[in-house]
């Protein structure tokens, strides 16, 4: 037995009781609060999301402190699962990380993902070695995920444009008008609030600050369920109104409900935000399949705005979409 096993096995769990302390525990009682609160939003909520494949989604809300009737999460423990929540951290060992790897893989989780499962048990050991919890090599380290393969990045034609905004009706229609003719990501779009556009020749005020004319103020996103600052700063911006928007954004003004300053641009018939990944699960996906674009997807149109406004500029693009939109 090596110097470290020893002292793994004896000297240091009886020097210092943490050692004992198991995974799930040293995620919510330490890892979560000294690592993953420093994070941005975006971070959090990967971490959050992740860490439901490495401990039960149970244990990974409290980590979290979430309450049971306040998940938001559909992720249910799966029986047999090797979930590393009971594990103690100074009995971890290589082997443990390599099953859970092995499961994902063939539970048929993309290599992104299982490189993500992999890399988050990694920094979970990192943080317990850096306070000299967790003696020896960090069990993660050596455990190998498939290369990541990248798909094609696809970029709709004009012609393409054209035939699947004829097959959209509301939402996905207007969310994927916005994605082509802005620079807005869809995280923006579902997060605009109606204050934040102005549809008039005058300047506006939204919370104190001033928009110009015929302008939205990317100020917020919806991420992951609540609404959030637009990223960094710098995404912060003002994005003048292409004139091609402009009457569907008025259109949409005009409804018979929510159009209050804090209410959503886009919304469901309860008025709540928009959700881009069940819009393109329930409705996006299945015009891919029909029109023979099964790689739809809202990653898609923003490729298509910036290699189309490149290629034919952006005041052309508006009107040929425009067409479109309208038949």
């Amino acid at each position: 037995m090596s110097g470290t096993e020893s002292q793994v096995g004896g000297d240091f769990e009886h020097a210092a009781p943490q050692y004992g302390m198991t995974i799930a525990d040293f995620v919510r009682s330490v890892f979560v609060p000294e690592h993953v609160a420093m994070k941005g939003l975006a971070g959090r909520n990967h971490y959050r999301a992740i860490l439901k494949h490495v401990l039960t989604p149970e244990e990974a809300d409290r980590a979290f402190e979430i309450a049971p009737e306040n998940s938001k999460t559909k992720l249910k423990a799966v029986p047999d699962w090797p979930y590393l929540g009971d594990l103690r951290l100074c009995d971890t060992r290589p082997d443990d990380v390599r099953q859970l790897i092995s499961a994902a893989l063939a539970r048929g989780y993309s290599t992104q993902t299982v490189s993500h499962i992999r890399n988050v048990v990694s920094a979970i050991f990192a943080h317990a070695r850096k306070k000299q919890w967790f003696p020896g090599e960090n069990p993660a380290s050596v455990v190998a995920v498939p290369e990541i393969t990248h798909k094609e990045a696809h970029a709709l034609t004009l012609a393409q444009v054209e035939k699947v905004l004829r097959a959209m009706h509301y939402p996905e229609k207007e969310m994927a008008l916005m994605a082509i003719l802005t620079d807005m990501t869809l995280a923006e779009i579902c997060g605009l609030q109606w204050k934040w556009v102005n549809l008039t020749a005058a300047c506006s005020y939204a919370d104190g600050e001033p928009i110009p004319p015929l302008t939205i103020a990317v100020r917020k996103q919806w991420y992951c369920g609540e609404l959030a600052d637009a990223g960094r700063k710098r995404r912060q911006r003002n994005v003048p109104i292409p004139p091609p928007l402009l009457p569907i954004l008025i259109e949409l003004s005009r409804r018979a409900a929510f159009t209050a300053p804090d209410d959503f641009l886009l919304v469901s018939r309860n008025g709540t935000p928009l959700i881009e990944q069940d819009i393109a699960l329930r409705r996006l996906k299945p015009i891919g399949r029909d029109l023979q674009m099964p790689w739809l997807s809202w990653h898609v149109f923003r490729r298509t705005h910036t290699t189309l406004a490149y290629e034919i500029g952006t005041q052309f693009l508006g009107n040929r979409v425009a067409g479109a939109a309208s038949m």
